[in-house]
């Protein structure tokens, strides 16, 4: 599984694929975060937060994740090597967990860099370092633990098809339906405990819930689970 975890880490730099998404993620919010006037403005806010990123960061991951994703198991089953993969001495779930391990590493890359926006904030706080710092973790764990569940999603969604741009909109859609689809069905009902037990169904009460600055581990079972269900229905596809 390490060989091929790496061997996907190595086509993703090999070509533009990785350098895209690392590029792209930082420079739509850094542009909205200092540049562009607007809500997520942080220099405009008058407020030292990074609550624009938090918000802002999981609609850009909604397009980002699925591209990374889309070629997973489609190009192979395109090309034919899925094959090749087949006669190697690893398991369906090693084949899929190295793919899924791969695509997850490369979303960590691109957010580890927004640690540096904490630090300017950090510095432009009055006093120095006037951050609520538990809400600035407790929504980047959030964030990567948001990113780990639309992986499994895109891999699941590069499973059913050989045409990545299927595999592009049909995980798009997925994602989008576990992010906010649940709450928008939420919306229709009038009683507080129906709408509660269907947002805890979505990925947006649960993110939320940690950008609070408070890591519930209801909120870490809700992304682990959502995370292996999709695994295993890819592993079942791939196996069929």
């Amino acid at each position: 599984m390490i060989v091929l975890l790496k061997k996907e880490l190595r086509s993703f730099f090999s070509s533009a694929t990785g350098y895209i998404v690392i590029g792209v993620f930082l420079l739509i919010t850094g542009l909205f975060l200092w540049v562009f006037p607007g809500e997520y403005n942080v220099l405009e806010s008058g407020y030292a937060q990074l609550d624009g990123l938090f918000s802002l960061a999981p609609w850009l991951y909604l397009f980002l994740v699925p591209a990374v994703t889309m070629r997973s198991f489609a190009e192979e089953k395109r090309t034919g090597t899925i094959e090749l993969l087949y006669t190697k001495p690893v398991s369906t779930l090693q084949l899929v967990l190295g793919k899924y391990l791969a695509s997850v590493v490369l979303v960590m890359l691109s957010l580890l860099p927004v640690v540096i926006y904490y630090f300017t904030v950090w510095y432009l706080a009055e006093p120095i370092g006037n951050v609520d710092t538990g809400a600035f973790w407790g929504s980047f764990i959030g964030l990567f633990c948001l990113a780990t569940v639309y992986v499994a999603i895109g891999v699941f969604a590069s499973s059913v098809t050989e045409n990545q741009i299927v595999s592009f909109i049909f995980a798009m859609l997925l994602c989008f339906v576990f992010f906010l689809g649940f709450d928008l069905v939420a919306s229709i009902f009038s009683s507080g405990k129906v709408i509660t037990a269907i947002q805890s169904l979505g990925i947006n009460a649960h993110y939320e819930s940690m950008s609070r600055g408070v890591i519930d581990s209801r909120d870490v079972v809700y992304f682990l689970t959502v995370s292996i269900v999709f695994i295993f229905a890819t592993k079942w596809i791939v196996k069929r």
